[in-house]
């Protein structure tokens, strides 16, 4: 499997590829562990890591999936779709790096996502490389939160 660009250095023992639909099993449990309340069904897990359009990729630690983020061109823009790092590697700058090689990855001059209003977390982080608030979509996930959805505008 190739190694995808990155700009952001992992710490030692991290590595990120790009992923396949050989990852299904690692996406689920990850989906499972990091959007208990909103983890993807089999259908969108198999669609994101098969569908041609979609760019994916993954963190690995010594072999387990750590880390996984998609992208995908909606409606003229860059849709950062997804972005998750199990707890437990957390805090060791795999979000951003996702992040990054997913936008690297996606050639059109907007970029989007959604977030949940109540993660303080990713928001930081999404306004730290750039995103800010456009709109929010009101009762979004599964518990009625909503989502706060970020564009970042590239020059």
């Amino acid at each position: 499997m190739a190694k995808a660009e990155i700009r952001v250095a992992l710490p030692a023992g991290y590595a990120l590829e790009t992923a396949s639909w050989l990852d299904l099993p690692a996406l689920q449990r990850l989906e499972k562990v990091c959007f208990p309340k909103d983890a993807w069904p089999l259908i969108e897990l198999l669609g994101v890591l098969a569908w041609p359009d979609v760019v994916r990729f993954k963190v690995t630690c010594t072999g387990e999936m750590a880390g996984f983020a998609a992208g995908q061109e909606i409606d003229g823009a860059g849709w950062i779709v997804t972005i998750a790092v199990h707890p437990a590697h957390r805090r060791r700058g795999l979000a951003r790096a996702l992040l990054e090689t997913c936008e690297a990855a996606l050639p059109q001059p907007v970029l989007r996502l959604a977030v949940r209003a109540s993660n303080r977390p990713a928001q930081m982080l999404y306004r730290t490389e750039g995103y800010q608030t456009v709109d929010r979509w009101l009762h979004y996930y599964h518990d009625g939160e909503d989502a706060l959805i970020m564009e970042k505008v590239r020059g």
